[in-house]
């Protein structure tokens, strides 16, 4: 059960997390120096395996059991128009998702991964942020609390993902609002919005800056211009920090939801790697203001936690590489 009630809980909690294990740490970067190989020949294959080392505890781990969660919402602020589908799309996508049809069922089986589906409160949609806090301090830790219990226990890698008609336009909102800049450095034609569908987004997410801009830290923000699937995300993030899980951020959405959690505490994000860059115009310039560099760019704008279950595979074998590679004593072969 998540371990608070109220955000000034879930800031405590926040403060007290867990960093990296310096000595598993210390003994990946030795390992690595020793293997068969020249160094830094593997690339960023290396530091991807040293990361999750350090964080796991273990300086020669590999991968067990990763898992991905899908949050499912419904957003108030879709009634105006922002999005190409009707808000009834997200609850035919998770019976889609359930069934196992839709696009991240396939890559998780291609990953390896357990996926789980959570829809939350689909039929009570959050409030239109242009005319007030999207959600209550109730309703926001109601979802930070599911995305919390969501996290296996025994899992030992993460991607979190998202399911919810309108929720390009609550992440542009909490991009602008945290890192800075105008509605339309932010918003971008999320499923596929025309010219005009564009212009109508951009003014909806001017008028939540002007009505929430510095209101408060990064949970707050989130409060007033999040949805429940992106606070549960950030709920979820937390949780893995605390269980010592690192976790693959997907795209736009899910880093606008990891985001509220490194403008609340600064390295809440350590833990966490870019599992790719999405088509989505303003992703990018979000990883850099979060130091993050993607794994993948492949073009995806699709949600879902798509490109994070793709990088799956790339941290699986960066793991593989380097806990399962001889050392050259190992192999006697002679080093440099």
């Amino acid at each position: 059960m998540a371990e608070f009630s109220d955000l000034d809980g879930f800031r405590a909690v926040l403060a007290e997390m867990p960093t990296i294990d310096a000595a598993a740490h210390a003994g990946a970067v030795e390992r690595n120096t020793q293997l068969t190989k020249p160094p830094a020949a593997l690339g960023r294959l290396e530091d991807v395996a040293q990361w999750y080392a350090g964080w796991r505890g273990d300086a020669r781990p590999k991968i067990h059991a990763p898992q991905i969660i899908v949050f499912a919402a419904n957003h108030g602020v879709a009634a105006q128009g922002v999005s190409a589908f009707p808000p009834e799309v997200t609850e035919q996508m998770v019976l889609n998702f359930q069934h196992g049809g839709a696009a991240i069922n396939q890559l998780a089986r291609a990953a390896g991964a357990h996926l789980d589906v959570h829809a939350l409160e689909l039929d009570r949609p959050t409030m239109d942020f242009t005319q007030g806090p999207a959600m209550s301090e109730v309703d926001v830790v109601a979802a930070l609390a599911a995305g919390w219990d969501a996290v296996r226990l025994d899992a030992d890698l993460l991607v979190v993902g998202e399911m919810g008609i309108g929720n390009t336009t609550s992440a542009a909102a909490l991009a602008a609002a945290l890192i800075g800049g105008d509605a339309a450095d932010w918003t971008g034609r999320g499923t596929g919005v025309d010219n005009a569908g564009l212009a109508n987004k951009i003014r909806v997410v001017a008028e939540g800056l002007a009505l929430h801009q510095g209101q408060g830290d990064g949970v707050e923000t989130l409060r007033r211009l999040g949805g429940r699937e992106l606070a549960a995300m950030a709920g979820a993030i937390a949780r893995a920090r605390s269980l010592r899980i690192p976790v693959i951020l997907d795209g736009f959405i899910c880093t606008a939801a990891a985001a509220c959690l490194e403008y609340t505490m600064k390295t809440a994000l350590d833990h966490c790697i870019a599992g790719h860059l999405s088509a989505e115009v303003a992703h990018g310039r979000m990883l850099q203001a979060l130091d993050k560099e993607p794994l993948l760019e492949l073009g995806l704008r699709l949600g879902e936690a798509s490109g994070g279950a793709l990088a799956i595979s790339i941290v699986k074998a960066a793991l593989e590489c380097h806990s399962g590679m001889a050392t050259f004593a190992e192999a006697g072969v002679s080093g440099a």
